[in-house]
């Protein structure tokens, strides 16, 4: 089978995509697991840049789009083409490597029982599934490439896997092509812990909306806003299991002059304080009056210790006039309170952030960091809010919230400091495309007001979110709460992928 008989050079190749059907997925942070570099650097000589456990299960993410290599349509056939597709370590994507000898090795879907084929020489053969028949061109040794990255070179043809036309798309076809190292010909092989075939559907919190979600100690701790007097988390040891897990109270509101009802928004950190290590509960409410009230204000409660659930205590109020969606920024060692205000005139609702001296006192002026001055920031009406911090290699991002939230269109961007202070717009950067946003074919509508946790083992980055099953759905405590996997570019922002569909298998996060 062949992708294209004119094949140009060094340039992006034309691809031929087929439709895929409709696939579970989830994204994840990369790594590489039981991997032993024994080889030098990557080039076209030879070297075996790992020492695979033949016992073990495997999924191959490609560097360039952050994609696995998946089976098409979930076939058993012969000659069924072997493409991308989101990461959702369902069986479709698990390989394991047989001996095949010399340094090579067939490798076989967990799902089909049928092995890789690249069964010509010529550049832009489809890769495909076959019965393991032992020929060469079912055989691949693995070559060095920077960073842990492996390439898979066939033995008949000496051509490597790569993702045709660099795609980033799902489906983006796999294809035989000459050793040249792209990123688009490397693979990460991120071995399976003990849990490979477990997955949980969401939503993980049904009417759940502006969740905060942290795995600390052996559990997920979950809190959402409650729109009434009372804070409440849930804690599971399973992320599966928030969704059956009670709603414990935390804190009671009722009675505080300046913040007894509405509550929206909780977020709880760990912050190393005066005291020691604390959770620091930041939250908006109101006085008892109408949703979207001047009354809202932000607020701030500390632990006792060290437990998620508290107790908890008052700490302080956090500002005087109308403010939204407290979250807390980290930059060299500083922190910096983040949250939404309306900046009046042609600003409209904005993000902002506030130099603090400890986690519960502001130490500065307010400083307006963006506003929704881009069309699908202001879908419905204009809107940016709910910042939240994102930390990857050495960077400093913000995702925030666009458009508004009662509309089909609210979504996710991105804002990445590069710069060198925090407090200067200027030092921050908008991408110009959201990064996050709905699904019509899975579903999803309005996703948006995350967080960010990892994995209990620490190797993978999950996000959290709230969603809409409906184009139809409102700003209000019909929303769910949902969870999902994802990776990192090249360039170190995140790959957020696709909305997942609401009951599509999703694979639990590793160690848990």
């Amino acid at each position: 089978m062949k992708v294209d008989d004119a094949v140009p050079r060094p340039g992006p190749r034309w691809r031929g995509l087929r439709a895929l059907a409709a696939a579970a997925v989830a994204v994840v942070t990369l790594v590489t697991v039981g991997l032993v570099a024994v080889g030098g650097p990557a080039g076209p000589s030879p070297a075996w840049a790992a020492t695979v456990d033949v016992g073990a299960t495997y999924v191959f993410v490609n560097r360039h789009s952050g994609r696995a290599m998946d089976v098409y349509d979930w076939s058993t056939a012969d000659d069924a083409p072997v493409n991308q597709w989101t990461r959702n370590d369902l069986a479709v994507q698990q390989w394991q490597f047989v001996d095949a000898g010399g340094g090579y090795y067939r490798i076989r879907s967990r799902h089909s029982g049928k092995v890789l084929d690249l069964p010509s020489a010529a550049d832009g053969t489809q890769l495909v599934q076959r019965t393991d028949s032992g020929a060469a061109t079912q055989q691949f040794r693995l070559q060095d490439s920077a960073d842990g990255f492996v390439r898979f070179v066939n033995r008949h043809s000496g051509k490597v896997i790569d993702v045709w036309n660099w795609s980033t798309a799902d489906g983006g076809v796999l294809a035989g092509y000459q050793n040249l190292d792209g990123a688009n010909q490397q693979w990460q092989l991120v071995r399976l812990g003990g849990n490979p075939g477990r997955t949980f559907t969401n939503p993980i919190k049904r009417n759940g909306p502006d969740p905060w979600l942290t795995h600390h100690n052996g559990y997920y701790y979950l809190a959402t806003t409650t729109w009434n007097s009372t804070i409440t988390m849930r804690r599971s040891a399973t992320l599966g299991g928030l969704s059956t897990a009670p709603d414990q109270v935390v804190f009671n509101l009722s009675g505080r002059p300046n913040g007894c009802c509405n509550m929206w928004a909780p977020e709880f950190h760990l912050i190393n304080g005066p005291n020691g290590p604390r959770w620091y509960l930041y939250y908006t409410a109101g006085q008892n009056v109408p949703d979207f009230n001047p009354t809202q204000r932000l607020h701030v409660l500390e632990s006792a210790g060290t437990d998620p659930m508290g107790p908890y205590t008052f700490k302080a109020d956090l500002g005087a006039d109308w403010q939204l969606d407290a979250s807390i920024l980290t930059v060299a060692n500083r922190l910096y309170l983040m949250g939404t205000y309306n900046a009046g005139g042609s600003y409209g609702q904005s993000l902002f952030i506030t130099p603090m001296s400890n986690p519960w006192t502001l130490s500065g002026s307010r400083v307006r960091l963006t506003s929704p001055t881009l069309p699908w920031e202001r879908q419905t009406h204009p809107v940016a809010e709910g910042p939240e911090p994102l930390y990857h290699n050495g960077r400093t991002m913000i995702v925030y919230s666009a458009s508004a939230c009662w509309g089909p269109d609210y979504k996710l961007g991105l804002l990445t400091l590069t710069g060198s202070d925090p407090l200067n717009p200027a030092h921050w950067t908008k991408k110009p495309e959201p990064v996050f946003q709905r699904n019509d074919a899975n579903g999803v509508f309005a996703p948006g007001h995350n967080g960010f946790f990892t994995s209990p083992d620490g190797t993978e980055s999950w996000i959290v979110y709230h969603a809409n099953d409906s184009a139809g759905g409102g700003c209000d405590m019909n929303r769910s709460t949902r969870a999902q996997r994802f990776t990192w570019n090249a360039d170190g922002t995140p790959n957020f992928g696709t909305p997942v569909r609401l009951g599509s298998p999703v694979a639990v996060p590793s160690g848990e």
